[in-house]
C-alpha cells in the first residue's frame, strides 16, 4: 500500500496545479473542500483490528479516479496498491456519501427564488425570458441487469439507464431523476418521474406568471425541451419541421440557443467522467450512485471554480435524436393552450430580436 500511487504521486501532483487538475478533474483547493465536508462521515477508528485504516483523502482519490478515468477496480488495486475487493467497497461508500453530504449544499431542491434567479439569468444570457431551465435525457451504458429482458436494452441497441436532467443558464442541474428504463423514450421517462408528478401536482415552487420584458404579455415559466418531449403549459418545444413559417424558424432558433445549455451541461458532464463513456460494470443500483455522485460533483466544481475552465474541454455528446417511435401527444384544451403561449413567445421574438454584436464593436 505505501507504494501506490497515492504515497508517491499524490505529494508530487499538489505542487503542480495543472497536473492536479488533469489527474482529479478539480483544483486542489475543491478537492480538500470535498475532503473537509465528507471526512466526518468517513473516519475509521484505529483498533487492533484496522492497524493501518485508509486515509479519507485517498479513499476521495481512488474514487475521483474511477470516476475520471473508468478503470476497472482491479487496475486501480494495482495503481493504489489495494485488494480489488477493498476498492470496490471505497468507491461505493464514497459516491453514497458525495451525494449524502454535497446534495443539500450544491443541488437543493429548487425555491420560488431560484427559479426566478434562473429566468433572469437565461434572458441575460441566451435572450430567452421566462425560462427556468433546460431538460433532456442522456443515456448512460451498463451490463445488462440480471432477468431485466428487455427493459433496459434502448434504441441505441445497448442497455443503459436513463439520466433525465434540468440545468440552468451555468450548467448546473438543478433538477434530476436517475434510474429510468432505457427503453423508455424521453416522454416516457419524463412521465415516469418524481420531477413531472410535482409538476403537475403544482409541487415545484414554481412562481406565478411573470411579464414578458418591456411589455404587459404575461406567461408561464417554462422549461425547454427538444421534440421528443410533448408539448406542454410547463414544456416547451420546437415548432415541427414541417410547413415551418419564417416566424417559427426564429422561434426554433432561440428556442434552440438557449436549450444547447443541457447539451453542454452533458458534455461537460461525459467529457469530464470518463466512466459514463463505457458500460458501468456493476449493479444496477450502483450505476445510479455513480450517476448522482458525477453530477453533484460537476455543481460542485462549478459553484467554487466557475465554467468557463470546464467547457472548453466538453465534446460534443452523442445526439439522441433520430427516434422514430412516436411521441404520446396531449389532446384537447391543454394541448391548445400550450400551442397558444409557444405563439406568444414567438410573436415577442419576432418584436425583439436578438442584436448581435459586430466583431469591430466593442
Amino acid at each position: 500500500m505505501e507504494f501506490g500511487e497515492y504515497h508517491h504521486l499524490f505529494p508530487q501532483l499538489k505542487k503542480y496545479p495543472d497536473r492536479f487538475f488533469q489527474y482529479t478533474r478539480m483544483d486542489y483547493s475543491t478537492f480538500e473542500y470535498i475532503l473537509n465536508l465528507i471526512s466526518p462521515h468517513m473516519e475509521v477508528k484505529y483498533t487492533n483490528f484496522v492497524k493501518q485504516p485508509i486515509e479519507c483523502d485517498e479513499k476521495l482519490l481512488i474514487t475521483l479516479r474511477y470516476l475520471a478515468t473508468g478503470a476497472s477496480f482491479r487496475s486501480l488495486s494495482f495503481t493504489f496498491r489495494i485488494g480489488a475487493s477493498t476498492v470496490s467497497k471505497i468507491v461505493i461508500e464514497t459516491e453514497k456519501q458525495l451525494w449524502n453530504v454535497l446534495q443539500p449544499i450544491h443541488m437543493l431542491v429548487p425555491t420560488s427564488d431560484t427559479f426566478l434567479r434562473t429566468s433572469q439569468e437565461f434572458y441575460n444570457i441566451w435572450n430567452f425570458p421566462n425560462c427556468i431551465g433546460c431538460i433532456d435525457v442522456k443515456h448512460v451504458r451498463i451490463i445488462s441487469p440480471p432477468h431485466s429482458g428487455t427493459m433496459f436494452y434502448n434504441y441505441k441497441k445497448f442497455y443503459s439507464i436513463a439520466l433525465q436532467g434540468v440545468c440552468d443558464a451555468q450548467y448546473r442541474f438543478s433538477m434530476i431523476d436517475v434510474g429510468g428504463f432505457g427503453k423508455q423514450n424521453d416522454g416516457a421517462t419524463l412521465a415516469a418521474s418524481d420531477m413531472y408528478l410535482k409538476i403537475k401536482n403544482n409541487q415545484l415552487n414554481i412562481p406565478d406568471d411573470s411579464y414578458l420584458p418591456g411589455t404587459y404579455v404575461k406567461t408561464s415559466l417554462v422549461f425547454l425541451g427538444d421534440e421528443a418531449y410533448p408539448l406542454s403549459l410547463r414544456l416547451l418545444t420546437p415548432y415541427p419541421a414541417d410547413n415551418l413559417t419564417m416566424e417559427k424558424t426564429a422561434y426554433n432558433f432561440r428556442h434552440s440557443r438557449a436549450r444547447k445549455t443541457i447539451e453542454c451541461t452533458f458534455g461537460i458532464l461525459y467529457s469530464k467522467w470518463r466512466i459514463l463513456s463505457k458500460s458501468i460494470e456493476a449493479k444496477h443500483e450502483t450505476a445510479d450512485h455513480i450517476v448522482k455522485a458525477v453530477c453533484v460533483l460537476q455543481n460542485t466544481i462549478i459553484d467554487r471554480e466557475g465554467f468557463e475552465r470546464h467547457l472548453s474541454e466538453v465534446i460534443p455528446g452523442e445526439k439522441t435524436r433520430g427516434y422514430t417511435e412516436p411521441v404520446p401527444r396531449r389532446r384537447g384544451r391543454h394541448l391548445t393552450a400550450a400551442m397558444l403561449l409557444r405563439d406568444t413567445f414567438k410573436a415577442y421574438f419576432q418584436e425583439n430580436p436578438i442584436k448581435f454584436k459586430k466583431d469591430n464593436e466593442q
